[in-house]
């Protein structure tokens, strides 16, 4: 364990403990901000890097080469850790990441921007993994509920001010700057974490599984594009689409069948034994779908039919994510408190469902403050959710294994939000084009068949009769959209009613029980000896 969380040998380490863990969760939070950021201010940089560099046709692989290669490296960062020491591999991670930073912004063309972008990719992978597996080496899961406010903090801060430090940075600074500005905070992170941080070394004399490796990248980035392309580079039925449902699908089975066979798999297969450590990745990619579907067509509704200002729209998000940050830190005082925390997944479900549901019934007429009033109750079941799911997905599992059950929950909820985004906007896309034809004719197909998701500038030099039709269309097509994420948050539900509340380790009063007989399943011996 690292220094600061294990036991003082005297007064003078007593009293240094409360500062370095601080330090660390500090390094950790810029580090999670990073991952986290990055895509959000590149975002919004975009049509200046199209304009400078050319290659508008190759716009698309900016950001998927960048997503494909996050979630392939995903899983087997989190391997890496649990095989040779979390740190290492973590600090190799921000390596990487830092490095790719600094060669996107030094790009001459877009088919260079698109390989560092890969390269970038590869090392995200690794931040939000080492991250919350850190966190689960320091941190006993009794009292991790306490700095789930600050992830939640973060996550949010994320998500409202991406865009606009994004379109500050660009504006002022220049494109590549969208880039640059992760180095010095990615090298502060670096020089914390090498400075304070302090975990066992590790050395497995087993190889890593590149088998497993290879068959899982295969199929994860086959079931990616997919999701990428359907719909809109390939019609769903196309022969692509196709090939590579084809090809992912024998790659999952090749995986799953030589996980069984390989002497350190890259997924241990027997961690889905626990029955709570597989529900929760069931809710992690629930939540993955509902709330990145949620933040793509909240700012798309409110510009389009509520006259919003798209510079701001990363405030538009501000009562879901709001709500979020308040009922994320009131669980986690709750569950460090009472070891309780059942009761979260549950409530969240419902929340979900219910705030979903809501959102589906606004139409051309609803207000902001009631749209805000709905994402507010949306935000609050996540709050319920996010930082729950990987907190008991940890608890179930032994610390040997906490690199991949953290890599694994991260990676569930990545591809929920891969598939929220390709189901959720392949039916908004089928609605709107739909209600166009239906309100404007021939002028509706026409104005909707490149996309379905028109900007700022040419929504304002549509007619007046074409505009209320497409924001008539925007209303239906949210209003399918949001009632689909409710129908799948409703298997979330399903899952938490199921979920077995095992005592946390850690301190607190309910240590001492050290869990029913039954559940010896959940709790590894291993466990309470390393903790």
């Amino acid at each position: 364990m690292a220094d600061s969380a294990a036991p003082a040998a005297g007064g003078e380490k007593s009293e240094k403990q409360p500062r370095s863990i601080r330090v660390v969760l500090l390094a950790l939070m810029i580090t999670m901000m990073l991952a986290m950021l990055d895509n959000m201010i590149v975002g919004t940089a975009m049509p200046t890097i199209v304009g400078e560099l050319g290659g508008l046709e190759h716009l698309s692989w900016v950001v998927t080469a960048y997503t494909l290669a996050t979630a392939a490296a995903t899983p087997l960062w989190g391997k890496l850790g649990d095989m040779y020491g979390r740190k290492g591999s973590f600090m190799t991670s921000i390596v990487i990441f830092l490095a790719g930073s600094a060669l996107s912004g030094m790009a001459q063309n877009m088919g260079q921007l698109i390989g560092f972008r890969a390269v970038q990719g590869l090392g995200a992978g690794g931040l939000m993994v080492g991250v919350m597996a850190i966190i689960g080496d320091l941190i006993p899961p009794r009292e991790r509920g306490k700095y789930q406010g600050m992830m939640a903090g973060v996550m949010a801060l994320a998500m409202i001010g991406g865009p606009l430090v994004g379109g500050t940075i660009t504006d002022n600074w220049g494109w590549r700057w969208a880039f640059y500005i992760n180095l010095p905070l990615g090298v502060v992170a670096l020089v914390a974490i090498s400075a304070v941080l302090h975990l066992p070394k590790k050395r497995s004399q087993a190889r890593v599984d590149y088998l497993g490796a290879a068959l899982l990248t295969v199929g994860i980035t086959s079931i990616v594009l997919v999701t990428t392309w359907g719909g809109s580079q390939y019609a769903w039925t196309s022969a692509r689409i196709m090939e590579l449902i084809g090809i992912g699908v024998a790659a999952l089975v090749g995986f799953l069948f030589w996980q069984t066979k390989a002497a350190e798999p890259v997924v241990p297969l027997h961690i889905f034994r626990s029955r709570n450590f597989s529900l929760m990745s069931a809710i992690g990619f629930i939540t993955g779908f509902v709330m990145f579907g949620a933040t793509l067509f909240l700012p798309l509704y409110q510009q389009s039919v509520q006259g919003a200002s798209a510079t701001n729209s990363g405030l538009l998000l501000l009562p879901m994510l709001g709500a979020m940050l308040v009922v994320s830190m009131i669980a986690g005082r709750v569950t460090t408190n009472s070891g309780r925390y059942k009761v979260f997944p549950v409530v969240g479900s419902v929340l979900m469902i219910v705030g979903l549901f809501l959102l589906s019934q606004m139409d051309t007429g609803t207000s902001r403050f009631t749209s805000g009033v709905y994402m507010a109750v949306l935000g609050a079941g996540m709050g319920c959710l996010m930082q729950i799911t990987m907190l008991v997905a940890q608890n179930s599992v032994e610390l040997r294994d906490m690199g991949v059950a953290s890599s694994t929950t991260t990676l569930a909820r990545t591809l929920g939000s891969s598939f929220g985004v390709a189901i959720m906007g392949a039916l908004f896309n089928n609605r709107v084009q739909h209600v166009m034809a239906e309100r404007a004719g021939a002028l509706g197909s026409k104005i909707t068949e490149q996309s379905a998701q028109l900007d700022a500038k040419s929504l304002q030099k549509l007619p007046a009769a074409a505009r209320e039709a497409y924001q008539h269309a925007v209303s239906a097509g949210t209003h399918s959209a949001f009632l689909l994420g409710a129908v799948v948050a409703v298997l979330a539900l399903a899952a938490a009613v199921f979920v077995k509340e095992v005592p946390l380790r850690g301190a607190g009063p309910d240590k001492q029980a050290g869990g029913a007989a039954g559940d010896a399943a959940d709790v590894p011996p291993a466990v309470a000896e390393a903790v």
